[in-house]
């Protein structure tokens, strides 16, 4: 079953995973001494972090360091943007009706 990035930015672990590896590379027993769970839970949502492209794997001698993809990253703000364009324009539009009815106040 072939997952997509959007599937794995809905888990919260998953979600933190990111944050964590944004910031630099990380081998699986460091990245699950930030969690309270196994480290057999983490190796899972690192494969489908992964299988979604959303994380590289590099192998430095027998260790394995994952870090974040940044194209996929990408992917997923080119879809927000869309939505943040509208969001803006609603919350633009919510500005005029309030100045106005402040104004009609006074």
């Amino acid at each position: 079953m072939r997952r997509d990035i959007f599937q794995a930015i809905a888990d919260p672990t998953r979600r933190a995973i990111v944050a964590l590896i944004a910031l630099q590379a990380m081998t699986p027993n460091a990245i699950a001494n930030n969690f309270h769970t196994t480290r057999q839970a983490i190796s899972k949502h690192l494969r489908i972090l992964t299988e979604c492209e959303l994380v590289k794997q590099d192998y430095k001698g027998r260790e394995i360091y994952y870090s974040l993809e940044i194209q996929k990253m990408k992917e997923i703000d080119k879809w927000l943007e869309q939505y943040r364009k509208i969001w803006e324009n609603r919350f633009n539009e919510l500005d005029k009706i309030l100045i106005t009815i402040k104004r009609k106040k006074k």
